[in-house]
């Protein structure tokens, strides 16, 4: 379970005060998949690292009582010197779990070849959300934040990526950013819309996606 206690965010903008997240209060329920959507530049993936912890609330608070992944398709995860297996390895270190385990999940799932004892800094971005997704998925978690990695690649990766989605999902929750209703639909049952900082929650991903759309429409 992960619980929004009044949180919000405010960035200042050219001198004037952005307003991303504004005394949010909700519940993402333990096991349960929550598609959050909103327009671009809502601040769905600015929720997503609070959440995750790597950026502070400006008031308010994240409680949760399981472990949470890092926001998954989030560049900043890794070091761009060293090679994705390298990478792979240092995070296995820090969150503890079998090293040569872990390598051989993601060089398996990720399928990037050479690359994968490349620097990261010389792939491309979609081999990047590959490494980050696969590094994610090898880790158990009890909530996972995936922020449009899914959607990236050909055919054979993004159906490789549903299937080990929803394998987790007999065991953990998540939390998912996406443009693709298709895909919310397919992978999440519960929905959430941030729109002008506000944060409306839905028991079914059909009527949150219906509320989205609306305010697309709006727009």
């Amino acid at each position: 379970m992960i619980r929004l206690d009044n949180v919000s965010k405010i960035f200042k903008v050219e001198g004037r005060h952005h307003i991303v997240a504004d005394r949010l209060n909700a519940v993402f329920p333990t096991g349960v998949a929550v598609g959050l959507m909103g327009r671009n530049g809502a601040g769905k993936s600015t929720l997503l690292r609070i959440i995750a912890g790597s950026i502070g609330p400006s008031s308010g608070r994240v409680v949760s009582d399981g472990t949470i992944s890092w926001p998954v398709g989030f560049a900043g995860s890794f070091h761009p010197d060293l090679s994705g297996a390298q990478n792979t390895r240092f995070i296995a270190r820090v969150y503890g779990v079998d090293t040569d385990a872990l390598v051989a999940f993601v060089e398996d799932f990720a399928k990037l070849g050479q690359y994968f004892h490349l620097p990261y800094r010389v792939y491309s971005s979609g081999m990047r959300s590959r490494l980050a997704f696969g590094v994610s998925m090898g880790i158990r978690f009890d909530t996972y934040l995936v922020d449009e990695v899914t959607s990236v690649g050909d055919d054979s990766f993004r159906r490789t990526s549903e299937a080990m989605f929803h394998q987790r999902m007999q065991e953990s929750g998540a939390i998912v950013v996406s443009h693709s209703m298709g895909l919310m639909e397919r992978l999440c049952t519960m929905g959430m819309v941030l729109e002008n900082g506000k944060l409306e929650v839905f028991d079914n991903i059909k009527d949150a996606i219906k509320h989205h759309l609306a305010n697309m429409r709006r727009s």
